[in-house]
């Protein structure tokens, strides 16, 4: 999906929640947004109610939870190819100070300020700001 509707993301993330409970085999980058998924326990009802998750607004918290699963899938990709290079080392290096799913949260937060950035300035993503926040993510 490279510039999918904010339908078709809810439908992939219920789909891909549906399958999982009832085993049925995922296809695609279905496994990743799985393995998202089950880290997200407080969204689950949502997902299981694809009427309600295709009308859902933000959370109680404030937090859009499709949003939020979409970043995590992001970095996920990312991890699993290095890209950015040195991607996987920041990973790497906060996973040594803190459990594997709030390094996640860090690398998020640098890329949801990479994303916001680029669309306050009408330019694309800067790559090296993004790698230097990552950088300094995994370093503070």
């Amino acid at each position: 999906m490279f510039n999918p509707s904010r339908e078709q993301v809810r439908e992939f993330f219920c789909t891909a929640f549906s399958k999982l409970r009832e085993r049925v085999p995922l296809a695609g980058n279905e496994a990743l947004a799985v393995a998202v998924i089950e880290r997200h326990p407080e969204w689950h009802a949502l997902l299981a109610d694809r009427e309600r998750a295709l009308a859902a607004g933000p959370a109680a918290d404030g937090c859009e939870p499709f949003l939020h699963l979409s970043l995590h899938l992001a970095i996920a990709e990312q991890l699993s190819i290095d890209q950015p290079p040195g991607i996987r080392a920041a990973w790497t290096r906060l996973c040594a100070r803190c459990d594997p799913h709030e390094a996640e949260h860090r690398l998020i937060d640098c890329l949801a300020e990479t994303i916001w950035e680029a669309q306050r300035n009408g330019s694309a993503p800067d790559g090296e700001r993004y790698l230097e926040r990552l950088r300094r993510s995994a370093t503070s």
